[in-house]
């Protein structure tokens, strides 16, 4: 081997054999998974139970056909509430903390890719100053220690072979979470849009009942007058002034628990529009008392439309499809892992006439490369045990899928019996307050002495408690609406083409850390992000890495 190294002839028969070698394990590198075999079950998409149409379409104003619902809010036709929503969607502390959990999983999805490739590859190098032991068993008795450098540079890389396709289904797994955590996003902002509307709503009915309250305290303090005026004048008991002022400091008193709930309300808008609780006069002063008028119908679809259009249900079964695959993964346990290694480099020392200059000639060149495999036989049962785990928790997922799929169409049921049923009992109220004569007439004979003013108090309660159940009901119906368009999944399309988090904090992201072109500076296009992701939204298995 001496005389090899050093003659010419040597080293081109070392050259041919370390490139031969290394010729050979690439290509069966590169070979060996293509003829892999797949393990675990392939996912397929689960089936939930569907009505062939929701309980109210049969109402004439309950549509079936096509829609999206991107603006739903604007067919309240509040311009209040169109730039509430931009603002909640610009400054949401909730969907901006959903959106940092989209780049989680596509960080956790790059670091999946790169698993594919070489796992190990570093490169090594030493120097080191010896002193040998002249006190050995092997040394003489006249042996002295002896001093000397050496040093060594290699470079070493190890790749398990994705024979068993454990890596690939590593990749599936981590996309489908990746896909879900988009799904989540857009279901998270599908319920900021709702609420936001909701509250809202809330809101204007609160301003409105303090409005009936106020009113009703003028015509109350108008009935205690009289009652006052005829029990001065004798023309009655002062019964009627002590009824009068109790139903009065009884209305008075309902203007500050409803003042209460009104800035509770203003108090939970802020929260949702990300700034701290503040008075939102100016940005409410607009439309005040005012409750949002919904359209005189809807557009609901069918069912069927549930599975492509709610971000929940996609995020379920991606989700599901996540879990299928790290059954697969576990399942690659009970094989063997084959993996290639290899070394290449060179050592060399000042010992003996050598110098570490060796290090990087063909004299101090020493690699190895090869295959090797690791298998465990004896496992106790844990593998096949995790195996089954695996399996428990994607029949979980699955269930977890059709009972979404049943919740959503309990939820657009809900809301559609909530818009059309309000709507009735608001038209009946409605005509229960126009009937106000009651108080006008009971009054005036109160006051001309023709009744008791048991009719004038029966009369104010009635007029007041028609009124609060008229707010009331017509609140119902853009509530209910907006309930329906929730259950529809309306509203998530206003994200596309943006980020998923804030241009503050892209910036601020980015200051610490190289996110590429995951999270671009404002002027370089963004990566492309599907619509409302799907199973068909899976990208190969095998991609290039992610610097």
């Amino acid at each position: 081997m001496k005389t090899q190294y050093q003659s010419s002839s040597g080293r081109h028969n070392v050259g041919a054999v370390l490139g031969g070698s290394i010729h050979w394990l690439l290509v069966a590198a590169l070979l060996l998974p293509t003829g892999a075999c797949t393990i675990g079950p392939d996912f397929t998409a689960p089936v939930a139970p569907l009505a062939e149409k929701f309980r109210g379409a049969d109402n004439r104003s309950v549509k079936t056909g096509p829609r999206e619902y991107e603006h739903w809010w604007t067919t309240f036709r509040d311009p209040t509430l169109n730039r509430l929503i931009q603002i909640a969607y610009n400054q949401n502390l909730t969907l901006e903390s959903a959106g940092t959990r989209v780049l989680q999983a596509r960080a956790v999805l790059g670091i999946a890719i790169g698993i594919t490739y070489p796992q190990v590859q570093q490169g090594v190098g030493s120097v080191t100053y010896n002193r040998t032991s002249a006190a050995t068993p092997l040394a003489g008795p006249n042996a002295t220690p002896q001093y000397f450098w050496t040093d060594a540079l290699a470079a070493q890389a190890a790749w398990e072979l994705d024979f068993w396709d454990k890596f690939r289904r590593g990749v599936e797994s981590a996309d489908g979470a990746y896909l879900a955590s988009i799904a989540n996003y857009d279901g998270v902002l599908v319920s900021l849009l709702a609420d936001v509307t909701a509250t809202y709503i809330g809101i204007r009915t609160t301003e409105q009942l303090i409005g009936i309250a106020r009113a009703n305290v003028r015509r109350q303090e108008r009935a205690l007058s009289i009652a006052k005026a005829k029990f001065t004048g004798g023309g009655t008991s002062e019964l009627d002034v002590f009824q009068a002022t109790n139903v009065l400091e009884q209305t008075r008193a309902a203007i500050p628990q409803l003042t209460i709930q009104l800035q509770q309300g203003q108090n939970a808008l802020c929260v949702l529009l990300g700034v701290p609780p503040q008075s939102l006069g100016m940005l409410l002063s607009r439309s005040a008392g005012k409750i949002p008028l919904p359209p005189a119908s809807v557009v609901v679809g069918i069912p069927a439309d549930l599975l492509r259009r709610r971000p929940d249900v996609r995020a379920a079964e991606l989700a599901a499809l996540a879990q299928s695959a790290q059954i697969g993964i576990a399942t690659t346990q009970l094989y063997p892992a084959i993996s290639i290694t290899g070394t290449f480099g060179g050592s060399a020392s000042t010992a003996n006439g050598h110098n570490l200059g060796q290090v990087v000639s063909w004299k101090g060149v020493a690699y190895a490369a090869g295959p090797s495999f690791q298998w465990n036989l004896l496992n106790y049962g844990q593998i096949t045990n995790n195996i089954r785990l695996q399996d428990a928790k994607l029949q979980q997922l699955l269930i977890d899928y059709q009972n979404t799929v049943l919740s959503a169409q309990q939820e657009v049921d809900n809301g559609l019996a909530t818009y059309l049923q309000s709507r009735n009992q608001a038209a009946y109220l409605r005509r229960s307050v126009e009937a106000n004569g009651a108080l006008r007439i009971a009054l005036e004979q109160y006051e001309q002495g023709a009744t008791s003013f048991t009719t004038v108090l029966t009369a104010e309660q009635n007029f007041l408690q028609a009124q609060n159940s008229l707010a009331g009901a017509s609140a119902n119906v853009p509530l209910g609406l907006t309930a329906v368009f929730r259950a529809l999944g309306g509203g998530w399309q206003i994200r596309e083409g943006g980020n998923f988090v804030s241009p503050a904090t892209v910036d601020q992201m980015r200051a610490r850390t190289d996110w590429g072109n995951l999270l671009p500076p404002p002027n370089e296009p963004r990566p492309p992000a599907p619509g409302l992701p799907g199973p068909g939204d899976i990208g190969p298995t095998i991609r290039p890495p992610e610097w």
